[in-house]
């Protein structure tokens, strides 16, 4: 069936369509509310409380924007507060847990043993650095050049204009460049 039809039939009270929808997006959420938060637990209270809003909230879907592009800004809105919440504490924890990202942010690793040992060293580096970077950064770095949003689709998400998704990600970009060159330099 048709997303839209879906999005209807659940908005009239059919538990089957809203159900439909929550397994449709429920790994997507999943994925990117840990890639944000860096956490399995906080992924998985994210995932659960963007569901939640979801749910409560669909009535006011208009559907003048993706589905998926309402519940990114969900998660985002629920990473943020997490971050304000902690202020002085670091936005990611030391105790992550690299194993649970199933996406990788490195190309696929080639089969030779030194590009596999070079990759998992990138692979770190970068870790560390989009680590470092501001939440409101990170954000639009994981939208735009990880999950593959538009730059439209991510300020939709986010709740700024376009020109500050372009000025945040430009800086994102340009930091993650500074501390990968730095890490190789030393």
């Amino acid at each position: 069936m048709e997303e839209s039809k879906l999005i209807e039939r659940a908005k009239e009270g059919d538990h089957a369509a809203l159900a439909t929808l929550v397994k449709k997006y429920e790994k997507t959420i999943f994925n990117f509310a840990f890639k944000i938060c860096r956490d399995r637990d906080k992924a998985e209270n994210t995932m659960q409380e963007t569901f939640l809003r979801f749910v409560k909230n669909l009535k006011q879907f208009d559907g003048k924007s993706k589905l998926s592009t309402w519940l990114y800004r969900i998660v985002v809105n629920n990473c943020m507060m997490d971050a304000r919440k902690r202020q002085r504490r670091p936005f990611v924890e030391p105790k992550d847990d690299e194993r649970d990202f199933e996406e990788r942010f490195v190309a696929d690793r080639l089969s030779a043993p030194t590009a596999t040992v070079e990759n998992d060293e990138l692979k770190r580096v970068l870790d560390e650095a989009i680590s470092k970077l501001d939440p409101s950064y990170r954000v639009v770095f994981m939208l735009r050049d990880v999950e593959r949003l538009s730059t439209e689709e991510t300020a939709e998400a986010i709740g700024v204009s376009e020109p500050a998704v372009k000025s945040r990600l430009h800086r994102a970009r340009s930091f993650l460049r500074n501390e990968i060159t730095k890490a190789f330099q030393s």
